[in-house]
């Protein structure tokens, strides 16, 4: 059986093989070999030929189409040029059987200028659908009013029920087209850009015809609207950009990434929040993302592992408050709550979720439970604490006892105010939200005991160096990904609030002499020598 160090290290050196391996494929999907020269399989690009040619996108309700009936020409940019960006907005008509519901396909064709797309053999053509389906957002009220946030037709309303999915519009249309001169090893073809590739035969040299890309990342969930029945035109910004091989390759598999997520029932919401990461991130930012949070899974198994191994093995809960055990189970359960509530991305609400599960668990510990089963009913039965555990639990409630005379008021003041000039959704919506502002709070009231057991000792214990290190490794990592995940704006300032709290115990370490015969929050004291079992 493994120990505990070289299970971590086998952890550690998984993680870097992982690590090295996404290095590996990314670098072979940004670098495309070109065909060498005097192959006879090269396939040459048509782009080359620098060749006239006109964009025109179309819609229709029709998601094939082989002649030009039944379609609407909404944008003609002739003598495109694929060098120049633009961005144009133009008013949609929507068809009768859209507006119930309906699907509205764009059809966008790259062809030879003056020739119709239909009667041009070398143009190109992409579709998109220009309507998702998606549940509406719940509309916020004033909780004692009753004033809506935004007026709607009470018959709309009932319509649109909130369980039940309906048509949104996708105001925006992203186009690309790869402009590099690459020629490509026909032997050797990406099989992610193939598909997007048409080829023709010119003479003894085959070429394949510009590529057209259409960035679906660029779909947001916050510029979606809801199509209504009475609804006949709708604006669309069509935008177009240039586009780099590699970064073609790039976006291409993010798209099928986001794709997956949804297919193993990742919501359209949660599925924007991934493509958030990627529009509006810098490229290289989104380099250091993707290492900050390789880093950040690794050091959260960590600590869950620690965390899960110190508390399977504790007996005693001198030096730790039962008090801090119990609020931080039910601090992270209304976190979880709330996050749950707010419709937070997966990336925070399932370790939200993990973590409050682990400290459900750790109150059992802390409690000293026992549950012994009469049948089908529970007995629950309490051990009892000794004197020096007690002793701990006074320094506790005397540092809480100072801190709630004012952070009681603050919070209660903070629910009325919110109750009177903010809307919500529900009552339930106001409740967990005070609740959760309450927490964040008066998280620093139950972060502080520690810190004032220190100064009330003139000592600071030594945290175990491995789970110091994962804290300290994850409060700033937690930065990062404040300005980074979307989430509640009190979520991301609690991130913040941990540094404080972390810089005033590493000038405790530093201002207080190290007592390492005292317990410290884990009930753990370095003058202790490991048992040895003899056989």
């Amino acid at each position: 059986m493994l120990s505990r160090s070289k299970f971590t290290s086998l952890v550690v050196g998984v993680f870097a093989v992982y690590v090295a391996h996404t290095c590996w494929v990314m670098y072979g999907i940004v670098y495309t070999r070109p065909c060498p020269a005097g192959a006879a399989a090269c396939i040459w690009p048509y782009l080359a030929r620098r060749p006239k040619l006109q964009l025109s996108v179309y819609t229709t309700t029709r998601s094939n189409i082989g002649a030009e009936s039944n379609i609407d020409l909404v944008l003609n940019v002739e003598d495109f040029d694929l060098e120049s960006k633009f961005e144009r907005t133009v008013n949609v008509s929507v068809p009768k059987k859209t507006r119930n519901n309906g699907t509205l396909y764009a059809y966008i064709f790259l062809h030879h200028a003056g020739i119709l797309p239909w009667h041009d053999g070398k143009q190109v053509h992409i579709v998109s659908p220009l309507t998702t389906y998606m549940v509406p957002k719940p509309e916020e009220i004033n909780l004692l009013t009753g004033e809506s946030a935004t007026e709607q037709i009470e018959a709309e309303k009932q319509t649109n029920a909130l369980d039940e999915p309906v048509s949104h519009w996708r105001s925006r249309l992203t186009l690309n087209v790869m402009v590099d001169d690459f020629v490509f090893d026909g032997a050797s073809l990406p099989a992610d850009v193939q598909r997007y590739m048409k080829m023709v035969q010119l003479g003894k040299t085959l070429h394949y015809l510009p590529i057209l890309f259409i960035d679906q990342l660029s779909n947001r969930v916050k510029d979606l609207m809801i199509i209504n029945r009475s609804t006949t035109e709708l604006p669309l910004t069509v935008s177009y950009d240039k586009i780099s091989l590699g970064k073609l390759r790039f976006w291409i598999h993010m798209q099928d990434a986001v794709y997956s997520l949804q297919q193993f029932g990742f919501s359209e919401k949660d599925a924007d929040e991934v493509k958030g990461i990627f529009v509006d991130t810098n490229l290289y930012f989104l380099a250091l993302t993707f290492f900050v949070a390789a880093f950040h899974l690794l050091f959260d198994f960590l600590a869950f592992k620690n965390d899960i191994s110190f508390w399977k093995k504790k007996k005693s809960m001198i030096g730790m408050s039962t008090k801090a055990v119990l609020w931080r189970c039910f601090s992270t359960v209304v976190i979880f709550l709330f996050l749950l509530d707010e419709q937070t991305s997966l990336l925070v609400l399932i370790p939200a979720g993990i973590g409050a599960v682990i400290e459900l668990w750790k109150v059992k510990k802390a409690l000293k439970m026992t549950i012994k089963w009469r049948g089908i009913r529970p007995t629950f039965q309490f051990g009892k604490y000794s004197e020096s555990e007690k002793k701990t639990e006074e320094y506790d409630t005397q540092a809480m006892k100072y801190l709630s005379y004012l952070l009681y008021p603050l919070c209660i003041g903070g629910a009325v105010y919110s109750l009177l000039n903010v809307k919500y959704k529900s009552w339930y919506s106001w409740l967990i939200n005070s609740f959760v502002n309450g927490v964040y709070a008066f998280g620093f009231l139950f972060m502080l005991p520690q810190l004032f057991v220190n100064y009330k000792m003139k000592s600071v214990a030594h945290l175990p160096w491995k789970a110091f290190t994962y804290k300290a490794f994850n409060t700033f990592i937690d930065d990062i990904f404040a300005f980074i995940i979307t989430m509640p704006t009190s979520h991301r300032l609690a991130c913040f609030r941990d540094d404080v709290v972390f810089l005033v115990y590493l000038y405790q370490r530093w201002l207080y002499p190290v007592d390492k015969s005292r317990m410290n929050e884990y009930g753990e004291s370095y003058e202790e020598k490991p048992k040895i079992h003899r056989e």
